[in-house]
């Protein structure tokens, strides 16, 4: 699972996890673990020097495997933003096809559910650390108000624009076939057609969910991780609480949002 953030992979995971055979946990370091191995081998003059790529190779490969060694279900669904930009690694490294579930939404409405989440979340006295939007704004030097914390969410180093980055690298790249975008806005309203097609896509027997009573069995450590004490909380209930973002976002960067929905462009 990749996609974009605030675009509802948290709930998701929690309403594909009512599947017996489904294991959909947080963000994991798999994918960079991996990559930091290859590189270390890649740069390493001991191995430069007596090379073992197939060994090599095997230990790249087990490192997903190992990392999921406590759960019993059958089907784990790995959660990186970047998997989307990473299709030939993966196809090299587990010898099969990938297939990435990649949730979406408006942009807008993307940086309106960060903005109200900061919000929610004040730095307080004795708090280990601030919000990490913030964090980044304090390391640079720059004003703390929501127009400058939109501007570094969406910039090549903000969590927004890695993710549009990693999704446009995978288009781009001809991997549409492997990539299923999950709409917020779908997911949502239509629920029950929205996970259908999903099941499809990843060539499973459907699984009747429900929508009305959803918990986050994985809980995550937000406030000391990112400074946000609700991140990854998950209502019980499948419902849009955020405003509309013409309520909180800056004239600038409402206009700013419009058009940048690319991946609407590539249809299978």
């Amino acid at each position: 699972m990749a996609g974009l953030p605030r675009s509802g992979s948290t709930v998701l995971s929690s309403i594909l996890n009512q599947n017996p055979r489904f294991y959909s946990g947080p963000s994991s370091p798999v994918l960079g673990l991996m990559q930091l191995i290859e590189n270390t081998l890649k740069n390493n003059e001991l191995f430069k020097n007596y090379p073992k790529p197939q060994q090599g190779k095997n230990i790249i490969s087990s490192v997903i495997h190992n990392f999921y060694t406590d759960v019993e279900s059958p089907i784990v669904i790995d959660k990186n933003r970047g998997w989307t930009q990473s299709i030939p690694f993966i196809r090299h490294y587990l010898g099969q096809n990938v297939k990435i579930i990649c949730p979406v939404r408006d942009l807008d409405e993307i940086l309106t559910s960060m903005i109200m989440m900061i919000r929610r979340n004040p730095y307080k006295e004795g708090q280990s650390k601030i919000n990490f939007i913030d964090e980044m704004l304090v390391k640079k030097n720059i004003s703390l108000n929501d127009y400058n914390r939109c501007k570094v969410v969406a910039s090549p180093d903000g969590v927004l624009g890695q993710s549009l980055k990693s999704i446009s690298v995978g288009l781009n790249g001809g991997f549409r076939d492997c990539i299923h975008f999950v709409e917020y806005k779908d997911l949502i309203g239509n629920p029950e057609e929205t996970l259908f097609k999903l099941y499809e896509f990843l060539g499973e027997e459907y699984y009747q969910h429900t929508f009305d009573n959803i918990e986050n069995k994985v809980k995550q450590n937000d406030l000391n991780t990112y400074g946000l004490a609700d991140m990854h909380q998950v209502h019980s209930k499948l419902e849009s609480t955020a405003p509309h973002p013409s309520k909180i976002l800056p004239k600038e960067v409402l206009s700013d949002c419009i058009g940048n929905d690319f991946w609407r462009t590539f249809n299978k």
